[in-house]
């Protein structure tokens, strides 16, 4: 476990337990919209006029209301827009992945996991590329041993810091 002193006491704050721009996930938002016309819009643009961006983003329908997924370029402050907009909000761990040089980067994504008997859940892309490369959102039965699988087969793991444009 990575640790990290605290702001001079000289204590330590277990990795399991800190989170923050760097942490190895992405912070998945799904808010349950009624399934009308109009509804959409209203819940993006509570983001203009912020610096937060919608960097990925996967919509799904379910007959009467609709499932929106999205990642955020600044999640703690589209957190708080979120909950005081009163919206019904649940968060979830994704893993962002850079995809690799290949003809069929997915592929090299898949085995790993599949390798490591890590089922994907959910998957859609990111609309940026933060370090120059396009990246792959996931949701997996285990994050933990998810990301410790892509690291260790050499895959370049996303943080929300990557995803702040302000710090590019």
């Amino acid at each position: 476990m990575t640790s990290f002193s605290d702001a001079g006491e000289g204590a330590t704050i277990g990795f399991a337990t800190a989170r923050g721009r760097n942490w190895p996930t992405l912070r998945q938002f799904t808010v349950f919209l009624e399934n009308r016309v109009g509804q959409l819009a209203e819940l993006v643009r509570r983001f203009a006029g912020t610096r937060i961006r919608i960097v990925a983003l996967s919509i799904s329908d379910a007959g009467e209301c609709a499932f929106v997924r999205f990642l955020l370029s600044h999640p703690e402050q589209g957190r708080e827009i979120l909950e005081r907009a009163g919206l019904a909000i649940i968060e979830s761990d994704l893993i962002g992945v850079e995809l690799p040089e290949d003809s069929q980067p997915l592929v090299q994504i898949c085995t790993a996991l599949l390798q490591a008997e890590i089922n994907i859940i959910q998957a859609y892309p990111v609309l940026m590329r933060p370090r120059g490369r396009p990246v792959v959102a996931l949701m997996v039965d285990n994050t933990e041993m998810g990301l410790e699988t892509l690291a260790a087969k050499g895959f370049s793991i996303i943080t929300e810091g990557d995803l702040d444009d302000d710090e590019a």
